[in-house]
């Protein structure tokens, strides 16, 4: 199962690393098991990386400070799957 969180205190750029990371999902067949949750605390994000939006797959930051494209996003996806 892969565990991805989305960094951020929930504004439009949060919002839109978690529709690019559902659209990638969706590109992905079969689409693995998943669970998407929303970090939001400052101290919890701090932990990870210090600009927001960010993105971790399986405890793995990919992605801090920017808005990865879902193609960029679907490739990590298929890396951290076969990593599992």
């Amino acid at each position: 199962m892969l565990t991805i969180k989305v960094l951020g205190p929930g504004c439009p750029n949060c919002q839109k690393v978690e529709a690019h990371t559902r659209e990638a999902l969706a590109m992905l067949n079969p689409q693995p098991e998943h669970e998407i949750i929303k970090v939001t605390d400052p101290l919890e994000i701090s932990a990870y990386i210090l600009s927001t939006p960010g993105l971790v797959i399986n405890e793995k930051v990919v992605a801090a400070a920017r808005i990865p494209s879902p193609a960029e996003i679907k490739g990590w996806l298929a890396e951290a799957v076969q990593a599992s």
